[in-house]
């Protein structure tokens, strides 16, 4: 399994990909027959409009539907995607529309026997807004923790890395990858672990990892949630966003110490063999933004993309991945 950016709209030769994301100025979603979020929000880095970034695979791939999800998939992996619209008619739509997200995704990954939830790329409309009296976050956060539980999976602990990202409109948008063999969650010691965040960040914490390794056939993946300028549980550096991808990156490096304790990939991780997706709220700040973390970040490939973070005093989230062969036992 790669990872790989092309320019839009050519991702390359379909029969490989097990699915991707198209970021930016798209004007509407393709019609393909492989899994592709659209993630409706501006790309910040110079020279483009738009990103494909696909994860391909070197076996052979079977797609299908199942309740809304476009998924594909070889022998040991699982890539899907779905929207959902917020049905106007439930008390709590947002809520309402994550726990049947989540459910549908439960149901697929039993079905198809790769029940092991690695990573989840989450998008929302104005994720910071509140409604039906509760930050819609929050409201995101709930319906997901039902459907962990009544799918008897752990809300924390061995849950997936994941991000949650504020766009501009549109319907819920999920995609993930999945797997036969189980993930290693990662925490990082700086923070606390989201899943157990005390309740003055929501009736219900949560539902993922800082972190996980990720074992597809052959190689280690190492999947770094959305990171943010958090320490403990709190905000730090509030108004400024400079000292907030400071702060942001040193909690990379801290990720990145506790991926190399237990890999098993004898190249260890590194901020500068790592590939980044840099959300920013404001796109006025992408500028400050990339000075600040190109040497930061060690000449390591990063895109930057206008969204809203999880917390309205948040400025900036890092997402990051990196691929290593395994040695054959």
């Amino acid at each position: 399994m790669t990872l790989h950016h092309t320019a839009w709209p050519a991702p390359g030769a379909p029969g490989n990909l097990l699915g991707g994301v198209a970021i930016g100025d798209v004007p509407s979603k393709p019609a393909v027959d492989w899994p592709l979020q659209h993630l409706r929000a501006p790309l910040l880095s110079a020279g483009a409009a738009s990103l494909h970034e696909v994860w391909r695979t070197d076996e052979p791939v079977a797609s299908g539907h199942s309740e809304g999800i476009q998924w594909r998939r070889s022998a040991d992996v699982l890539m899907g995607v779905i929207e959902l619209p917020e049905d106007a008619g439930n008390d709590t739509p947002l809520q309402a529309a994550s726990q049947l997200v989540y459910e549908r995704v439960f149901a697929l990954l039993r079905a198809q026997g790769t029940p092991h939830l690695w990573r989840v790329w989450n998008y929302l409309a104005d994720i910071n807004g509140e409604s039906h009296g509760l930050e819609r976050y929050r409201q995101f956060n709930q319906g997901r923790y039902t459907a962990f539980v009544q799918a008897q999976r752990d809300t924390g602990g061995q849950v997936p890395a994941a991000c949650a990202i504020g766009v501009a409109g549109g319907p819920l948008s999920v995609a993930f990858l999945a797997g036969t063999s189980p993930l290693v969650p990662l925490e990082n010691p700086r923070q606390v672990s989201a899943w157990n965040y005390p309740a003055q960040h929501g009736p219900r914490a949560p539902s993922f990892s800082r972190a996980a390794l990720a074992y597809p056939r052959g190689q280690e993946v190492l999947f770094v949630s959305g990171t943010a300028s958090i320490v403990g549980h709190e905000t730090v550096h509030p108004g400024d966003v400079a000292a907030q991808c400071h702060e942001t990156v040193r909690n990379l490096e801290c990720i990145v110490r506790e991926a190399n304790r237990v890999a098993r990939s004898a190249q260890p991780f590194s901020l500068a063999g790592l590939s980044h997706r840099v959300y920013v709220r404001h796109a006025g700040d992408a500028g400050t933004v990339r000075r600040t973390l190109q040497p930061l970040l060690r000449g390591a490939p990063f895109v930057c993309v206008q969204g809203d973070i999880c917390r309205a005093d948040l400025l900036v989230e890092i997402e990051s991945q990196a691929l290593h062969p395994l040695d054959p036992a």
